[in-house]
């Protein structure tokens, strides 16, 4: 049965447009961004296969090209759109954090972070330069390692705060393992960093990393 013959109620579409998009779950999004289904399957059963297959929504969406065009009923058009509508919504996070704009919602600038930083494969250490009323100056990706760690230069940094004129920092990271707890590399490179950045009168607001979760240094104390 094709899902123009199920009750409406049941309709992804439908049902996305009455309830909103928070009530459907990941195999009727993906089917609403499959539109159709193939022989024998609708959009829906399809995308319960595909959720399968790849183990998950993440890891589909993560899925290089190679990968994601091979599985059945998808190709390099579904890939094109899916990169699409990716990169809108790490935008659409971005705008949030403006240059100019103050930092005012942590919770924005977590989830600015996590778009930006959770998916990499490897360790991507960033900064984001504020100015001394916390307005965003700007973000930048610095170091970059392997899949277990970043090798990151308190003398680069001080020179990228001081290029910027910041007053204030956030540092992130990602762990890669999908784990966010600290290391104790994570909690000495902070401090390092933290008495770099002091001897020009620069404040670390934060320390976030990156994973399946997000840590906090400043909730943690860590500090």
């Amino acid at each position: 049965m094709s899902i123009a013959d199920w009750p409406a109620d049941d309709r992804p579409r439908e049902k996305l447009l009455r309830r909103g998009p928070a009530a459907l779950s990941d195999a009727e999004l993906l089917a609403i961004f499959l539109r159709t289904g193939v022989a024998g399957k609708s959009a829906v059963d399809l995308a319960r296969e595909l959720l399968a297959h790849f183990g998950g929504l993440r890891p589909l969406l993560q899925a290089d090209q190679n990968a994601f065009c091979h599985a059945r009923g998808l190709g390099d058009a579904k890939y094109a759109q899916l990169q699409a509508v990716l990169e809108m919504g790490r935008r659409h996070l971005a705008e949030s954090l403006q240059r100019g704009d103050a930092i005012t919602s942590p919770a924005a600038t977590r989830a600015f972070l996590s778009a930006r930083l959770r998916d990499y494969p490897f360790e991507v250490f960033a900064c984001l330069f504020l100015d001394n009323r916390h307005r965003v100056v700007a973000f930048e990706e610095l170091f970059r390692g392997t899949i277990d760690g970043a090798s990151v230069h308190p003398r680069e940094v001080v020179r990228r705060v001081l290029h910027h004129n910041a007053a204030a920092v956030i540092l992130a990271h990602n762990h890669p393992s999908g784990v966010a707890e600290p290391s104790r590399a994570d909690e000495a490179i902070t401090r390092r960093l933290s008495e770099a950045l002091g001897l020009v009168d620069v404040r670390v607001l934060d320390h976030v990393i990156v994973a399946d979760g997000i840590v906090s240094f400043a909730e943690r104390g860590l500090l």
